[in-house]
C-alpha cells in the first residue's frame, strides 16, 4: 500500500475509535447535571445516588474520549502536511478555540466534580458538573465548525503559497461566515441530540440488566425514566434534522445524496427512494434496486415530485469543472451507510415510543419483553453514530475541503509508506487495549450499582 492509503486507514481508525465515546459523552453530561440538578432542588437522596452512578460511568467514558483526540490532532501535521498547509489559517482558529476555552473548563470543571462531593456545597457542585456539560458541547461545536468548513467552504480568499505542492493556500476573510456556515447549523444539533439518544438508550440497556434481575427497583426505575425521556427526545430531533440534512446535501453536496442512494442514472420524476440495491460499481450499475415510489422527491423536497441528477452526470460535471478524474465516492460503503444508519434512527424511534408508554404505565420491572431487548439495543446508537460519520467523510471523497482540495492532494509527500504503517499497527493495538480496559470498567461498575459507586 502506498502512504495515501495508509494515512486514511489510520486516520479512519482513529476517528471511529474517538467517535465511539463522544456521543455518550455529550448527552450523559447532560443527564448527570440535570439528576444532580434534582437532587438540589428536591433534597431526595437517590437523585444524588444517580448523579454519582452514572457520572462515574461518564468519567470512564471521558477518559478514553480525550486520549484518542489528542492523537486524531498529533495527524495533521505528520500524515496530513498539505492539509495543514492549505487550511491551517482557518482549519486551526476552531480547533485552537476548542482547546483553550471548551476543552480545559470541562476538564477543570470535571475534577472540580469528581473531588468536591464533599468539599462544595450542593449547588457549587451541581455548577461544576453543568459547567463540564456546556464546555463538552461547546468542544464539539468548534470541532464540527472546523469540519463544516471542510463540507461547504466559507469566509476565505484562495492565495498564492509557493511553497507548497498546490500552489495556493485557503485564507481565512470572514470568521463570522465560518461561524455561520450553514452545515454546522445542521450538523452540530444532530450530534447534540445523537449524544442524548446515545445517553439514553446506555442509561436503558444498563438499568435494563438490573431490573431483570430485580436489582435496587426503584433507583433504576427512575433512571430508565430518564433513558426513555432522552431517548425519545434525542431520536425525534436526530430523524427530523437528518431530513433537512439530506434535503441541504440535495443543494450542495449532490453527489454524496447520488451515492447514497446509488443513483448512476438521472433519476426521473418522481424519485423513489431505493430500498435495497444490489451495486455493480465497476460497471456503474445496479443489478437489483427495490424502490419506494416518490420517497426520495419527499426527502429531497418535502413533496411526492422532483427528480434528482444520478452520478454519471455529476461526474460530468465535475470533470467539466475541475478537469479530468474520477470525483465518485466509494458508492457501496455510502449507500449501506446511509441505510444503517436511517434503519437503526427509526428502530431507536419506536423503541424510545415503546419505552413511552411503558412509562406513562409506571410499570417498567414488570414490562420484562421490553427490558429484555435493551441491552441489545444499548448497542444501536453506537453503530448509527460510526455509520453516519462514514457517510459524511466517505460520501464527500474524493475532496478532503469540498471542490478546493483533493485528497491526494492533501497527504504528506516525504512520509514514507512503512512509517505510516508501523504507526497504524501501534495505534490500533494501543487502543485496542485501551478500549478494552474502558469497556472492562464501564461494564464493572455498571455491574455493582449504585452503592457501590456512593461509597467510594
Amino acid at each position: 500500500m502506498d502512504n495515501l492509503i495508509l494515512a486514511r486507514l489510520q486516520f479512519a481508525a482513529t476517528t471511529v475509535y474517538h467517535f465511539f465515546f463522544v456521543p455518550l459523552t455529550l448527552g450523559l453530561s447532560v443527564l448527570v447535571a440535570i439528576m444532580e440538578t434534582l437532587y438540589v432542588k428536591r433534597g431526595e437522596e437517590i437523585y444524588r445516588k444517580m448523579a454519582k452512578f452514572w457520572g462515574t460511568l461518564f468519567v470512564i467514558n471521558f477518559a478514553m474520549g480525550v486520549v484518542t483526540g489528542i492523537v486524531q490532532e498529533f495527524q495533521f501535521g505528520m500524515n496530513w502536511s498539505e492539509y495543514s498547509r492549505f487550511m491551517g489559517d482557518i482549519f486551526g482558529v476552531p480547533l485552537a478555540i476548542e482547546a483553550l476555552l471548551a476543552f480545559f473548563m470541562e476538564s477543570v470543571f470535571l475534577g472540580a466534580w469528581i473531588f468536591g462531593w464533599d468539599k462544595l456545597s450542593k449547588k457549587a457542585h451541581a455548577v461544576t458538573i453543568w459547567l463540564v456539560a456546556i464546555g463538552s458541547n461547546l468542544s464539539a461545536l468548534w470541532i464540527l465548525i472546523a469540519n463544516s468548513y471542510m463540507q461547504h467552504p466559507v469566509g476565505y480568499r484562495l492565495e498564492q503559497a509557493p511553497n507548497t505542492l498546490l500552489g495556493v493556500r485557503a485564507v481565512l476573510t470572514d470568521f463570522f461566515a465560518v461561524l455561520t456556515n450553514p452545515h454546522v447549523w445542521l450538523q452540530w444539533p444532530h450530534v447534540f441530540f445523537a449524544g442524548l439518544t446515545t445517553a439514553g438508550f446506555f442509561i436503558l440497556g444498563i438499568s435494563a440488566y438490573h431490573l431483570l434481575r430485580n436489582r435496587d427497583v426503584e433507583f433504576y426505575n427512575r433512571s430508565m425514566k430518564f433513558g426513555v425521556r432522552a431517548a425519545l427526545i434525542g431520536s425525534v430531533f436526530v430523524v427530523l434534522i437528518g431530513h433537512f440534512q439530506a434535503q441541504w446535501l440535495v443543494q450542495h453536496q449532490p453527489m454524496k445524496m447520488a451515492a447514497a442512494e446509488a443513483l448512476w442514472e438521472d433519476s426521473g420524476d418522481p424519485a423513489g427512494l431505493s430500498l435495497f440495491a444490489w451495486i455493480d460499481e465497476a460497471n456503474q450499475r445496479n443489478t437489483v434496486d427495490i424502490k419506494l415510489p416518490g420517497l426520495l422527491s419527499f426527502l429531497a423536497y418535502n413533496k411526492f415530485s422532483g427528480s434528482l441528477k444520478g452520478i454519471k452526470t455529476l461526474q460530468a460535471e465535475f470533470v467539466a469543472k475541475h478537469g479530468p478524474g474520477n470525483y465518485i465516492p466509494p458508492v457501496a460503503w455510502t449507500y449501506w451507510s446511509f441505510r444503517i444508519m436511517v434503519g437503526l434512527g427509526l428502530l431507536m424511534l419506536l423503541f424510545a415510543l415503546w419505552g413511552f408508554a411503558v412509562c406513562r404505565k409506571n410499570n417498567f420491572a414488570q414490562a420484562r419483553g421490553f427490558l429484555r431487548w435493551l441491552p441489545i439495543m444499548l448497542f444501536a446508537p453506537y453503530l448509527a453514530n460510526t455509520t453516519g460519520w462514514l457517510l459524511a467523510e466517505l460520501g464527500r471523497q474524493p475532496w478532503v475541503v469540498y471542490e478546493l482540495l483533493r485528497v491526494d492532494q492533501a497527504v504528506s509527500p516525504n512520509v514514507s509508506a512503512g512509517t505510516v504503517a508501523f504507526s497504524l499497527v501501534m495505534y490500533v493495538l494501543i487502543y485496542a487495549v485501551l478500549m478494552i480496559a474502558d469497556v472492562y470498567l464501564l461494564v464493572y461498575y455498571a455491574k455493582k450499582g449504585p452503592d457501590f459507586v456512593a461509597a467510594k
